[in-house]
């Protein structure tokens, strides 16, 4: 072979080592993220798991067989005894939480995405401090303001009364952040303008544009307040006395505690409630899914 021969033929070798090389990177890469992947789902669906197994147990089946696995099927006595125990008050729970997470998430999304809005695409003096006492806001834990929160309720009556939750789900600073990023992505000022120069007042602007172009953030801010006020605990704690207006996870929390009470186990009730308050959240998961679609597909098309 000539030195020619041999200098053309060098690189054609590497190239094909080279190549193999990549691939088999690139699987075992994929192999390692797959494996990541499959650990992640167990850890996150073993406890519906075992929440799902635990319900379909009498009070004697929890204690005395295998936490993991069924034995004899009580679901549906469980079922019963939990919409009629106490005249039904789980059902009430459930009502009043739907309220609670539904109207003030609702509420809450409108506001933001106005006041998002309003810090994304409007001059005024002031406009930075805002936006940083917005940021600074949302860092400051919710049971640090819980305590004012009730001494302020308390002055003026609306203790142990829907609008103790329902007026703090109006105000939530990292929807409103959330709002502002997305309104900057989405809305240009070119639309606003011919909008403006057609005739169009900004409350019509707002309603008629701006959220139709928002579907996709106002799904994923209404989601995030609904989820957080679902699973809300410190501050209905807080604010509800009465039982009649408590939340779903205040009033399993309060059936837990009366087996130390007054010696009343109702274990079995309480995992069958937790078991169905997941059923809203993923109700609400997969009808908020189509909002997303249609927002990456409208990126996409842009």
């Amino acid at each position: 072979m000539t030195l020619t021969q041999h200098r053309t033929a060098a690189p054609s070798a590497v190239r094909r080592r080279t190549v193999p090389d990549a691939a088999a990177r690139t699987r075992g890469g994929q192999r390692f993220l797959l494996l990541g992947l499959v650990l992640a789902s167990v850890y996150s669906l073993f406890p519906v798991w075992w929440l799902t197994v635990a319900a379909t147990k009498d009070r004697a089946g929890l204690y005395n067989t295998n936490g993991l696995w069924f034995s004899d099927m009580h679901l549906w006595d469980n079922l019963h005894q939990l919409f009629t125990y106490d005249h039904g008050i789980f059902l009430r729970w459930t009502a009043n939480s739907l309220l609670y997470a539904g109207a003030g998430s609702a509420g809450g999304t409108l506001l933001a995405l106005a006041t998002g809005y309003g810090l994304a695409r409007f001059e005024f003096p002031g406009r930075s401090v805002v936006f940083a006492c917005v940021v600074g806001s949302f860092l400051i834990p919710l049971a640090l303001l819980t305590l004012p929160l009730y001494l302020l309720f308390s002055e003026i009556g609306l203790v142990d009364t829907p609008w103790a939750m329902l007026i703090p789900c109006l105000v939530n600073p990292f929807s409103v952040y959330l709002a502002k990023v997305y309104t900057e992505a989405t809305i240009p000022y070119e639309l606003l303008e011919a909008a403006r120069i057609d005739g169009a007042g900004e409350l019509r602007i707002f309603f008629s544009i701006v959220l139709r172009m928002l579907t996709t953030g106002a799904a994923t801010v209404f989601l995030l307040a609904f989820v957080n006020t679902w699973n809300a605990f410190f501050l209905p704690l807080t604010v509800l006395r009465g039982e009649e207006n408590w939340t779903l996870n205040l009033g399993l929390y309060n059936w837990s505690g009366k087996r130390l009470e007054s010696g009343i186990d109702l274990t079995s009730l309480v995992l069958t409630g937790a078991l169905l308050s997941i059923v809203p959240m993923a109700i609400m998961m997969i009808a908020m899914r189509r909002y997303w679609r249609t927002g990456v597909t409208l990126g996409a098309l842009k």
